[in-house]
């Protein structure tokens, strides 16, 4: 009988707590592995990072605001009672993205032409760029017209592009694989054409998730009867 399922938002609110927290673990991870530089002076990718200048800066900006406020975006909780929060908090977000794709492709764009990456890099920026637009702006105008399933929907989308950054370095450094350009390549490539399709998985985990207290609240007279 539905009428006797036990609700579980509490099992949901720590699933959604466990995957915010392996992204951290994930961010932690790469800001020690791959940006520990930004801490020591004489540490030779200074120079290189000197040339891109404020393009730099503000690409990690805009990208870190994002990345920081995103998980905020996604608690229901929050966005009901502090509605002003999360619209304020949405639309850095929204800012944030829209600049940190544009500049990443402009920076890979420019490391092109220092020699320091293939063109076959910059294309792929520029299409995991397109991802992080295309889908923001989809997501904002959904917000626009306050309909809110469908921006949760695509809101998602544009975190997992975003984390395409994160994900890549975390492979790469686990697996020990910085250092082979093919396999670097490979791995590039494979986490940009998958990053749809995880925020796919996530919104469609959630809606299965969700259904789960719904249908525990059914009314006894909506419950299907069995046949006899």
């Amino acid at each position: 009988m539905f009428d006797t399922m036990p609700a579980r938002p509490p099992m949901r609110l720590r699933m959604r707590y466990v995957v915010f927290a392996l992204i951290g673990a994930m961010i932690a991870y790469v800001l020690f592995h791959n940006e520990s530089f930004l801490i020591q002076p004489a540490h030779p990718l200074w120079p290189h990072y000197q040339t891109l200048g404020l393009w730099l800066l503000v690409h990690g900006v805009a990208g870190g605001s994002a990345l920081i406020l995103a998980p905020m975006q996604f608690s229901d909780r929050l966005r009901a009672r502090f509605t002003k929060l999360h619209r304020v908090s949405g639309r850095i977000y929204v800012t944030g993205a829209l600049i940190l794709a544009p500049m990443g492709a402009y920076i890979q764009y420019m490391d092109e032409r220092l020699g320091l990456g293939p063109r076959s890099f910059t294309v792929e920026t520029i299409i995991q760029a397109s991802l992080l637009i295309i889908t923001t702006a989809i997501g904002l105008a959904f917000a626009m017209k306050r309909m809110i399933p469908q921006h949760r929907q695509w809101m998602t989308r544009s975190y997992a592009a975003a984390l395409t950054f994160f994900e890549i370095r975390l492979i790469l450094g686990v697996m020990g694989w910085d250092n082979d350009p093919v396999i670097v390549e490979t791995v590039v490539w494979s986490c940009t054409a998958s990053a749809i399709l995880l925020g796919d998985i996530a919104n469609q985990i959630y809606e299965l998730r969700s259904m789960r207290p719904r249908r525990a609240r059914m009314p006894a007279s909506a419950q299907p009867i069995a046949a006899e």
